[in-house]
């Protein structure tokens, strides 16, 4: 099963990135096949800080246009949402020691135990810090 973080999300959802055409591609497949693929609720989250941030893209995407991407994107009957659960806890905390995880990268940790809890098997990002995960596998998949 393969789990998308929020960087390919935005790049999907944002015309204006130079990735846009690849990421819209890569994930509107997922979207539409038979094969399960998940996205993390935190990943979810942040898409919608990120998108909806003035800071961030001028002009920046109106919530409501926001929030109807997340709800184009649940429509997909392959899709898995993935939250914490029993047992969360003990792989977070591994992560976190094993990759001496501190401040923003807490985030990534969370991203990464809940791949590895669930039983992802490969997590599409262009976010190089996940590498610091052992047992994830990670990929661009618009390289």
């Amino acid at each position: 099963m393969i789990a998308i973080d929020s960087n390919l999300l935005v790049y999907a959802h944002r015309e204006d990135s130079t990735w846009h055409a690849a990421a819209y591609a890569r994930l509107s497949g997922l979207a539409e096949g038979r094969a399960p693929w998940t996205i993390p609720w935190p990943c979810l989250h942040e898409f919608l800080a990120v998108v909806t941030h003035p800071r961030v893209f001028a002009p920046p995407t109106p919530l409501e246009k926001a929030v109807d991407q997340v709800e184009a994107w649940l429509e997909s009957p392959s899709l898995i949402l993935l939250a914490e659960s029993e047992g969360y806890w003990r792989v977070f905390r591994t992560l976190l020691g094993a990759g001496h995880i501190l401040g923003p990268k807490v985030h990534d940790a969370r991203i990464a135990a809940l791949c590895l809890q669930n039983g992802v098997s490969e997590l599409w990002t262009i976010d190089r810090d996940f590498s610091r995960f052992p047992g994830l596998k990670v990929r661009n998949p618009l390289v």
